[in-house]
């Protein structure tokens, strides 16, 4: 019984250190728990850190990247409206100085409508003018001027009518004579030409009339040398080649002188024929 009492002692010291074990284990589990609850916690919150902070950098450059939009279209949009402010105000200046120009313009076409106004009845003062010289040029009144009657001529008074045209034999004094130029220009002024001979006829009334009694020797005509020919002023060369045996040479002008013509220097001075057309009555 001794052993069987000290056999049961010993399996309830026993039980109680199995059960004081037990307790134990689960007092450490117990305590570890806690501990293992917050190390998850821990990471699970770092993670969520993590996250939010790589969202928050993705926020803040997303939203640096609209800073950056919307001031260059600022700056764009500024860009435009000084540009377009700066043509403004060029168009603005280029329109009031079109309209200064047009006001010029108005001005000058105003002057050329009174100066237009002026020379057409200037002209035709002129054409009254120059109609009445041509009357009394052409039909002179009596010389008895008992009565007012008029005699027209085909040629004007002082002029030489021969066929279909009309001569004026300029018998200048050695002071008043002229060169070939000259005397074209005296012909010019009197709505003629020097002398344009077509046909042997109208060569020997030039070359063969009785003013050579005046004492000249030489009369300038409308022929010269250019580009190595004989040209007539009306843009004809010579037909006539034995009219001229003289080579032709530049600087050489004709004059009729008695009963032929002959070659000459253009600077020589002498007097000179004019011609034109007569009238038709």
């Amino acid at each position: 019984k001794e052993e069987i009492r000290q056999t049961e002692a010993s399996l309830k010291v026993k039980k109680e250190e199995t059960v004081y074990d037990e307790v134990k284990v689960q007092n450490k589990a117990t305590e570890q728990t806690p501990d293992t609850n917050a190390s998850a916690e821990f990471l699970s919150d770092k993670k969520s850190n993590r996250g939010c902070r790589h969202y928050q950098q993705l926020a803040c450059c997303l939203g640096t990247l609209c800073i950056i939009l919307v001031l260059g279209i600022i700056a764009v949009v500024v860009y435009k409206v000084t540009n377009l402010t700066e043509e403004n105000r060029n168009l603005q200046k280029k329109n009031e100085e079109l309209e200064t120009q047009n006001e010029e313009l108005e001005t000058e076409k105003k002057n050329l409508t009174d100066q237009i106004r002026n020379l057409t009845t200037s002209w035709n003062e002129l054409n009254v003018s120059r109609a009445q010289w041509s009357i009394d040029a052409y039909c002179p009144k009596d010389k008895d001027k008992i009565n007012n009657n008029r005699k027209c001529n085909v040629c004007q008074d002082g002029w030489l009518p021969f066929q279909s045209d009309c001569y004026a034999i300029n018998n200048a004094d050695p002071p008043e004579q002229k060169t070939w130029e000259g005397a074209r220009g005296n012909c010019t002024g009197k709505s003629s030409d020097l002398a344009v001979v077509n046909n042997e006829t109208e060569k020997n009334f030039v070359t063969g009339n009785n003013w050579w009694n005046s004492g000249n020797s030489a009369y300038w005509i409308g022929l010269r040398v250019e580009g190595g020919n004989w040209k007539w002023v009306d843009g004809r060369n010579l037909t006539y080649t034995s009219w001229i045996t003289t080579s032709p040479t530049d600087g050489q002008c004709a004059v009729s002188v008695k009963n032929e013509f002959k070659s000459v220097s253009c600077d020589e001075k002498n007097g000179w024929i004019c011609k034109k057309k007569a009238l038709t009555l």
